[in-house]
């Protein structure tokens, strides 16, 4: 078998993989200790952690598959492999082969990874009995990877801040910055046995809840305070809090934005969408004017 997967550093191999180099007598023609396996320089068998369990040349009756069957396929960790007829087959007295002669059965490129972007991916020759069936990939489950790729995050709040002191009956501008983490939009792609779903995530609404019991929706980032607005209320994202928060914990209200991710997603010949929340907290003070007579 060979592995060519150059996404997989000599460190990960070592450290997760069990690897063996073999040789056969006549495989060295040039007499000077080195490997010639014939159409590929050598041939590394590479224990795949996850992959069934299967090892290579072992019997697999079931479904009537030898070699490596189509365990493959239903990898635990999340492997996807993928196959393609090696072309040419390798030729007689390869361990390709694994001690079978061409044609019973035939020889495969196998290519296993788990669809990250940045995940690891491994690439083998197999022999297998017969064609193997490939794994059947539900676009919804990569749609899920691609999301999980974002890092998407709670709120940016720029208003209220947790230094800043209100004042009851005052009106509250409530804004987030803007981003493609914390409100969007962000995009990103996750691809497995040839299918590819891209999905596009963007905040649809925020949810303030006051600490004094009172709850606010926005459906957008909010509109920033100037002071040219005196003590106009805010057009789309605001509150004027009737209390003051000594009589609360650390005598500040505990505020919390809560965004709702609206996730749509296309690929494989479907499409969906998904939902995703992420929270941010902050503690604000809320004070009264002291009239003085």
């Amino acid at each position: 078998m060979l592995k060519r997967g150059a996404a997989v550093t000599a460190a990960t191999i070592l450290a997760t993989l069990s690897i063996s180099v073999t040789s056969h007598a006549g495989e060295d023609p040039k007499g000077d200790g080195g490997i010639d396996c014939g159409l590929y320089i050598c041939e590394v068998e590479v224990d795949v952690p996850g992959q069934g369990g299967g090892q290579a040349g072992s019997s697999d009756t079931a479904g009537g598959t030898g070699g490596h069957g189509s365990d493959d396929n239903d990898d635990p960790y999340g492997t996807v492999c993928t196959y393609k007829l090696a072309k040419p087959q390798p030729p007689v007295g390869s361990l390709d082969w694994e001690g079978h002669k061409p044609g019973d059965g035939a020889v495969y490129e196998q290519t296993c990874g788990n669809g990250d972007v940045n995940g690891d991916t491994i690439v083998r020759m197999v022999w297998l009995a017969e064609p193997p069936k490939q794994a059947t990939v539900d676009p919804a489950v990569l749609a899920q990877r691609a999301v999980d790729s974002m890092t998407l995050l709670g709120p940016d709040i720029a208003s209220p801040r947790a230094a800043g002191k209100y004042t009851v009956g005052v009106p509250m501008w409530m804004w987030v910055n803007q981003s493609a983490t914390t409100y969007g939009p962000n995009a990103a792609s996750a691809s497995a046995g040839g299918i590819t779903v891209t999905a596009t995530a963007k905040v649809s609404k925020i949810v303030w809840n006051m600490g004094d019991g009172a709850s606010v929706t926005c459906t957008g980032p909010g509109t920033p305070y100037t002071s040219s607005e005196g003590m106009a209320q805010s057009p789309d994202c605001g509150h004027v809090y009737a209390k003051t928060s000594a009589g609360a914990q650390n005598r500040k209200f505990p505020v919390a934005a809560t965004s709702t991710w609206t996730i749509n997603w296309q690929g494989g010949g479907q499409a969906g969408q998904l939902t995703e929340v992420r929270q941010t907290n902050v503690q604000v003070a809320v004070g009264e004017v002291q009239v003085v007579r």
